[in-house]
């Protein structure tokens, strides 16, 4: 089971981490912040700290009534970019349960748990174990490393779904019976979902999907797509003169109609190579957080993986 306590031992041998702890609680305490941040807690519920977007809506859906989820990243905010600050680290301290990606998206976690102050209970967890995770795609101007973008697979979900559950099962057993509940009903919804994408996707002509970054490994891989992508693994990753000139050439040879752009990330490049070539632009959402629109319309997992399925099924057919 990949969930941990943070050696206690360990934090209390380390004076770098001690540290850490000590200048980021006192730029916090300095910031004078703490007031307005200790209300994002609730007492009586059990609290759970999340990285990002699609591990915020595996505790909400699974935690129902007991949980209180408390999402790191603002709506808005690509993930990539984002660190924590010194509020965030007081109030994942407070917390019972803190729920990360892993596979290498969140590049601050590791210095982040080492500055929980040595009395913390935290129980943390990586949610992508159990995957079996993607090496880094050059196509595009990729970089090396493991793709962390497990959450994009319907199939994927599914298996950190469970792996949430039996988190929140360990760090508050009087209500593993309603937890239970919950993720049965969200895993039937989930299992849908992946019929849905496995059958309309199985019957297209086309299966190469041309995206502006490289965050459709796990779709491509669970669902028989090629992705070739502009950028890399992260959006920052800008791509050579020389990869735009190879992506254009396989887009005309391959006669693909639709460069993929996504909400939190410029569309520049998407939009240059499609007019280079004449394709057209689609959306393709690789979740990696709300816009403060998609936020206020009441957007979730499925409406934006189901939009997602339709603009795929649009530009292979």
């Amino acid at each position: 089971m990949p969930i941990r306590h943070r050696p206690v031992s360990a934090r209390r041998c380390t004076p770098a981490a001690w540290l850490l702890a000590a200048l980021l609680l006192t730029a916090f305490a300095l910031s004078g912040c703490a007031g307005a941040e200790g209300s994002r807690l609730e007492k009586g519920k059990t609290n759970v700290v999340t990285s990002f977007y699609p591990l915020y809506f595996l505790a909400k859906e699974i935690g129902g009534k007991n949980v209180n989820a408390i999402n790191l990243i603002p709506a808005g905010v690509e993930p990539h970019d984002w660190s924590p600050k010194s509020r965030d680290l007081d109030t994942a301290s407070k917390a019972q349960l803190f729920l990360y990606n892993g596979a290498g998206l969140e590049g601050w976690v590791n210095d982040f748990l080492q500055g929980l102050p040595g009395d913390s209970k935290l129980v943390t967890l990586e949610a992508s174990k159990g995957i079996k995770l993607i090496a880094g795609n050059p196509d595009g101007g990729g970089s090396a490393g493991t793709d962390p973008h497990t959450w994009v697979s319907p199939k994927s979900m599914i298996v950190m779904a469970g792996t949430v559950l039996s988190a929140l099962q360990q760090v508050d057993p009087p209500h593993k019976a309603d937890y239970e509940g919950n993720y049965d009903k969200l895993k039937a919804k989930l299992d849908a979902l992946d019929e849905e994408y496995t059958n309309k996707l199985s019957a297209v002509p086309h299966r190469n999907i041309v995206v502006s970054h490289q965050a459709f490994g796990y779709l491509a891989r669970d669902y028989g797509l090629h992705q070739v992508s502009i950028m890399g693994l992260s959006p920052d990753a800008e791509p050579k003169a020389q990869d735009l000139l190879h992506i254009a050439k396989f887009v005309k040879d391959q006669g693909v109609k639709y460069i993929f752009f996504e909400s939190l990330v410029s569309d520049e490049l998407a939009k240059t190579l499609a007019g280079e070539t004449g394709a057209g632009t689609l959306v393709l959402n690789p979740l990696e957080g709300l816009t403060p629109e998609q936020e206020k319309n009441g957007d979730d997992y499925f409406s934006i993986m189901k939009a997602n399925l339709q603009n795929l099924l649009k530009a292979l057919q």
